[in-house]
Formats: C-alpha cells, sequence, structure tokens
C-alpha cells in the first residue's frame, strides 16, 4: 500500500489533536455526481457494478474528481468480491491526487479503503479511517456520507462502542434534511437490531427489526424487504416463538424458489427451528439445504466461521457447536 500523502497526515493529526479543519460544502455538481453514481449500486452483482463504473471512468481525465471518486468505487467492487490486493491498488492510484482534490473525494477515499481493510480482517486499521471520514464529512456538511462512516464505525469499532456510533448515525439520519440520507434508517434500524440480538436481547432486537421492514418497503428494495423479513423471524425464533418464525421462513423459501434463487440462510434458519423444536430429523434435511448453499459463501466462513461448522455437523447427524447470535 503507497505511504499516505503529506495532505492526508496532516489532516489525521488535526484531528487527533482536535483541530478544526472544516472545509467548503461539497461543490453541488459533485454531489449530484456522487448521488447519481451511487444511485447505479448492484450491490448483489459488483462485477456488473464495476463494468458500469469502468465505462464512466472512461469519460473523465485520469485526475479529475469525477474520476477518483469512480476509481473509489471500482475499488468497492473490488473489495465485495474479496479481490483485496487489486482494491488496494485501486486505491493507491488514487492516493497521490487526494492533495488538490476537494475533501468530498477524499471523504469517498477513506470510506472504501476503510472498507477494503474492515473485510479483510483489519478492522483496528479501518477504524481511524471511518472517525476521520466522519469528521470530514460533518465539516463539509455532507450528510449521506456522515452517516455511512458513523454506520461503518458501528459495524469495525470494538462491540463495546457499536451500539453508540449505530445510535448516532440514526440519529443523523432523522434529523437529516437530505432524503438521500434519510433512506439510511433502514440500515441503521437493521444494524442496531442486530447488535442487541448478539447481545442476547432479542425483543429489544424484535422492535428495531420490526422499525426496519417499512423502511426497506419504502426503498422498494424486494431483496432487502426479504431480508428484513428474515431478521423479524430470526428475533422471534430468539424469543421462542417458533411456529410465526417457521412460518416466514417457509413463505420465504417458497418466494425465493419462485424467482429462481435459493437462500441458504432460510434453510439454516428452518434447520435451527427444527432443532428447537427436537426434531432432529428435520433439522438434519434442513442443515444438509444450508450447508450445500453457503459451504462456499467466503464471507461467512471467514466472519463466522462457526456457523459453517455448526451447520456441517447438523447435516452429519453429529452434535453441533454452539454459536453466538
Amino acid at each position: 500500500m503507497a505511504p499516505r500523502s503529506a495532505a492526508h497526515a496532516i489532516v489525521a493529526a488535526a484531528l487527533a489533536a482536535g483541530i478544526s479543519i472544516c472545509a467548503h460544502a461539497v461543490p453541488p455538481s459533485l454531489a449530484r455526481f456522487s448521488a447519481e453514481l451511487d444511485g447505479r449500486w448492484n450491490f448483489g452483482n459488483p462485477t456488473e457494478s464495476e463494468t458500469q463504473f469502468r465505462q464512466e471512468l472512461a469519460r473523465w481525465p485520469a485526475t479529475d474528481p469525477q474520476a477518483l471518486i469512480v476509481a473509489t468505487q471500482i475499488a468497492r467492487t473490488q473489495g465485495l468480491r474479496r479481490e483485496f490486493i487489486a482494491a488496494h491498488a485501486t486505491l493507491d492510484a488514487v492516493e497521490p491526487q487526494l492533495a488538490g482534490a476537494p475533501s468530498h473525494v477524499r471523504v469517498r477515499f477513506l470510506l472504501e479503503r476503510g472498507r477494503v481493510l474492515n473485510s479483510a480482517g483489519a478492522a483496528d486499521r479501518a477504524v481511524p479511517l471511518f472517525a476521520e471520514a466522519l469528521s470530514l464529512a460533518e465539516c463539509d456538511g455532507d450528510e449521506f456520507d456522515a452517516i455511512d462512516a458513523a454506520h461503518m464505525l458501528g459495524i469495525a469499532a470494538p462491540p463495546p462502542e457499536r451500539l453508540k456510533w449505530n445510535r448516532k448515525a440514526l440519529a443523523m439520519a432523522e434529523l437529516a434534511a437530505d432524503p438521500r440520507a434519510q433512506r439510511w434508517r433502514a440500515a441503521l434500524y437493521t444494524n442496531i437490531g442486530q447488535t442487541y440480538l448478539e447481545q442476547g436481547d432479542a425483543a429489544t432486537a424484535l422492535r428495531y427489526f420490526d422499525k426496519a421492514l417499512p423502511a426497506w418497503a419504502a426503498r422498494r428494495d424486494d431483496g432487502a424487504v426479504r431480508v428484513a423479513h428474515w431478521m423479524i423471524a430470526r428475533a422471534k425464533r430468539s424469543l421462542g416463538r417458533l411456529d410465526e418464525a417457521e412460518a416466514v421462513q417457509r413463505t420465504l423459501a417458497a418466494e425465493y424458489a419462485q424467482i429462481g434463487q435459493t437462500d441458504g440462510y432460510v434453510f439454516e434458519e428452518l434447520a435451527e427451528i427444527a432443532l428447537a423444536r427436537g426434531d432432529t430429523n428435520a433439522a438434519r434435511s434442513w442443515a444438509a439445504r444450508a450447508y450445500a448453499a453457503l459451504e462456499h459463501d467466503d464471507q461467512l466462513k471467514t466472519s463466522e466461521p462457526g456457523r459453517v461448522l455448526r451447520l456441517e455437523a447438523l447435516a452429519q447427524g453429529r452434535t453441533p457447536p454452539t454459536v453466538k447470535p
């Protein structure tokens, strides 16, 4: 990875010392460009997104702010595919141009460098970058990216700090004037719910998941709505509301089959529900289907290897290891 630019180092030092370095607001044309570019994302198919971004990149001189922003999003597609060396190389090419670029470009760079580091298991190196991105975006009055940075701190920060950052991000989204920034509420309700679930408070988690569902529906994202239903059912399983949880997961399984897709996480939940009922035969059957769908999921294997091992044990009729929610 290339050394950080001198300007970047000065920014970091100023932030560490608590010195205000607020810059000008994001130029309106650049803000519109970023918003339009973000609208082209297909997070379910990062390869397709990279193709679109490379076509856009070809329209701009290499040192233009627009080209630099596009390059950060190409790096993000690479990171989502776990091509971390390529992602860092893409960002390394951007970094020397930051000194003369608007601070908005630096924010986008910091967010994507941080995301790549976090996905690669280096959360401790990602956290300072997200914190710097948050400070710069707040100085610029950039609501959307400030919330993004706070939301990433809610993911990458040490577990005891995550709820604080997610709550900060949610408060910012609820007060935001920018409609695009307000849309963060759906993801933040989900993230806060997940944090409570991991802490063993399924009742509070369910309240946030219930809030997330209409927020996702308002975004007209069918895939996210299905995930929101899955999260609600997951919390209900922890609360012992097995009939309700099973009904939702079976409905989701049917919906995925109808559109020609398989979701191993739905099968995983049906296995856990069957196990909670004491139906080991059904649990083994669902676990086998879940394991077949998820055993090659690199992200799951890296972030939660215990879940994959548990499914494998269940599918083979062995006593499964216990994993955290």
